[in-house]
């Protein structure tokens, strides 16, 4: 199963996957002719800010996604290919019980045709044998796609990398000092 993986700590909140995301939604798909469109495109990821990190929150087509369930029209369901819960707009009535239960924030209104709206993990470019939009944009690749469990073991080699370097670095201020220099600095010698 492919998911879109967010390492927040690269995330610069330059908003470039909010932007792809809204032209690849958009009737045009470029940039410069969808800010003109109308209803204007709506982009379903929303880079918010935490402390001093900016974090991208999208749908994360959850297993047991509460939203399928909560939503009393059916408008929520799962593709069988990718696994993705996406909306159908036709069928949504507008409750938006998805956003009430969904425990990321995911879900957004479209302000013009007052319907859910979310990450629908940007099929058509998935069918294209592209990533989605999102992680195309993103300049500084905190978000990546592919399997999970590759995803899941890079993400292990690249924490172990760094703790390796932490502890190198801490070998080497070991190594520098020398019992004749902590004698020196005291004042001994």
């Amino acid at each position: 199963m492919k998911e879109v993986f967010i390492e927040f700590e690269r995330c610069t909140a330059c908003k470039s996957c909010e932007i792809a995301c809204a032209v690849e939604h958009s009737s045009s798909k470029e940039l410069f002719t969808a800010i003109y469109e109308k209803p204007l495109p709506v982009k379903r990821i929303h880079v918010e800010r935490a402390f001093c990190f900016s974090y991208p929150a999208k749908c994360m087509h959850c297993t047991d996604a509460a939203c399928i369930k909560a939503c009393p029209a059916g408008a929520m369901s799962r593709e069988a290919d990718s696994g993705a819960v996406f909306v159908n707009e036709d069928r949504c009535m507008g409750c938006f019980m998805c956003a009430m239960v969904c425990p990321f924030g995911a879900v957004s209104v479209s302000p013009e045709e007052k319907v859910a709206v979310k990450c629908d993990f940007c099929l058509s470019r998935l069918k294209e044998g592209k990533v989605p939009a999102c992680v195309e944009g993103c300049p500084t690749r905190a978000l990546t796609f592919g399997e999970v469990n590759h995803l899941v073991k890079k993400k292990r080699v690249t924490t172990a990398e760094s703790v390796a370097m932490r502890l190198d670095r801490v070998k080497e201020e070991r190594r520098k000092v020398t019992a004749l220099d902590l004698l020196r600095t005291m004042g001994g010698i």
